[in-house]
């Protein structure tokens, strides 16, 4: 994940006076060159030639009245049209001073670099996906998609993930495992991506763990799924996207869940528990594991941003989220970014990646148009003063902070890159490995046990409805037909 950082200067008051330091170069209307439209003969043209049309019965009086009252229309026509071109130019300003306003205190647009417009294509592609039900594989594709500028196809990358999905479950058949059990189902994902097998004739290696630029900030794609399909290597990010993946096409039920830095896959076991599946590391984690990280306060838990399960519209803002940060990666920071994560925000509150990249985001602007109002230093607290005189920078600078306070109350803090690398060292510990076996195994000796107990509820099922059967022949066996001729 994108990390943030933390100004001082955001806990600063602004009181005092100062100078007002001078506002951006703005063009304005040249006055002398406005029509004053309030001299009514600035606008009166010579008047009309009318011609004389003939009245007979006219006297030279009523003649003249008439006259006078085409003055009188021709005058007020004039005037009318006069007043509504001063209106549209009213209009005009008020629309091109809103738009330098608005300008000013936004980061420039973006979007009409080469191939923006996919990102917008995308977010709409989001928007359009049912919430609550909605295909992960197509989720994930309309993400990376939008990176490549719309140019993949995703009936390939969907058959692929459907061709794993059908050999693992050929494989479970071959095995003699039951196919209905979600927990055997995710113990066979969790094989094919720790360890590897051989399907449909093929040796597949264990997905393996990219440690050059594993936080994606040189080539934001190489945390994409694809990638990994292509590469056979990934991260916390891409590995259990594809868990997901290949779960949701055996039909059996994963969740997504944070830890600092770090994503990683859930699952309820035979006996109810729920199982912690670490890809990075090919092992089973107990929870103690997860928050000997050190970095996981009380308040995180409370609030659900750690070790919880993303229910599918959670999900989908992690999926927005991603959106946002490609962007970001590729182009930088600008409205689409806000409005990306607002949307985030909107399915998951606390989602703690969208509010990571919320907060940078408010952090870019606030720089952006300080410097537009001459603070060069955001630290320095007199230079930070001269926003004080600009209602809607104050309310900019509040709303940063806001949102800083707001990612503290939920307990969230920062993990240094290095604490995350030897977190990830220790969990590969001999230790926990051989706990993460003995785990493995014990899930699948209940689970064996638990379709040895089905198949002979099946077969006593199958005896009693063989008896039910027997016993209704013979009772239809002492009943027969007698013919009346035998009488």
């Amino acid at each position: 994940m994108k990390k943030i950082q933390f100004l001082s200067w955001l806990s600063l008051s602004f009181y005092g006076v100062g100078q007002i330091p001078d506002l951006p170069a703005m063009s304005r209307p040249n006055v002398s060159r406005i029509q004053n439209y309030a001299d009514q003969n600035y606008y009166t043209p010579a008047k009309p030639n009318i011609p004389f049309v003939p009245h007979g019965g006219l006297s030279n009086q009523r003649r003249a009245q008439i006259e006078q009252q085409n003055q009188r229309m021709f005058q007020d026509d004039f005037k009318r049209i006069a007043q509504e071109q001063e209106l549209t130019k009213n209009k005009e300003e008020y629309n091109r001073q809103q738009a330098l306003e608005h300008s000013f205190y936004n980061l420039p647009s973006l979007s009409g670099k080469a191939g923006a417009q996919a990102y917008y294509d995308a977010y709409h592609q989001l928007a359009s996906l049912n919430p609550e039900n909605y295909a992960v594989s197509q989720a994930n594709f309309i993400v990376e998609n939008a990176y490549y500028e719309g140019k993949q196809n995703f009936n390939q990358f969907k058959s692929g993930i459907q061709k794993t999905s059908k050999q693992l479950l050929q494989k479970m058949k071959d095995r003699k495992q039951d196919t209905e059990s979600s927990t055997d189902k995710n113990l066979m994902i969790f094989e094919f991506l720790s360890k590897g097998m051989k399907l449909g004739g093929v040796q597949h290696k264990a997905v393996k763990y990219d440690f050059e630029d594993y936080m994606g900030t040189k080539d934001w794609s190489k945390m994409f799924v694809s990638k990994l399909l292509k590469t056979g290597s990934g991260q916390c990010h891409s590995m259990p996207l594809l868990y997901l993946m290949l779960a949701e096409e055996m039909n059996t039920e994963a969740y997504l869940a944070y830890a600092p830095n770090h994503t990683y896959i859930r699952f309820l076991d035979g006996e109810g528990e729920w199982q912690n599946a670490e890809l990075t590391n090919g092992i089973f984690t107990a929870n103690s594991l997860i928050l000997e990280s050190g970095y996981i306060k009380s308040e995180a838990l409370q609030n659900d941003i750690y070790m919880k399960n993303l229910s599918k519209k959670e999900l989908l803002a992690h999926f927005y989220a991603d959106l946002a940060n490609g962007y970001i990666h590729k182009y930088g920071m600008d409205e689409f970014v806000d409005n990306t994560l607002d949307k985030a925000l909107e399915y998951s509150p606390n989602n703690i990646y969208a509010n990571q990249l919320k907060s940078m985001y408010q952090q870019a602007r606030l720089a952006y148009v300080a410097g537009q109002l001459g603070v060069t230093d955001l630290e320095n607290p007199e230079d930070l003063k001269k926003i004080r005189f600009y209602p809607q920078a104050v309310a900019l600078l509040q709303e940063t902070k806001a949102q800083f306070n707001h990612i503290d109350n939920l307990g969230f803090v920062m993990m240094p890159e290095g604490a995350y690398e030897q977190w990830l060292g220790n969990m590969k510990g001999e230790s926990n490995r051989q706990k993460s076996e003995e785990l493995a195994d014990r899930m699948r000796q209940v689970n064996a046990e638990k379709q040895k107990q089905k198949q002979q509820e099946a077969l006593k099922q199958a005896r009693e409805q063989k008896k039910r059967e027997s016993e209704q022949s013979k009772e239809k066996a002492r009943y027969f037909k007698i013919d009346p001729k035998h009488f």
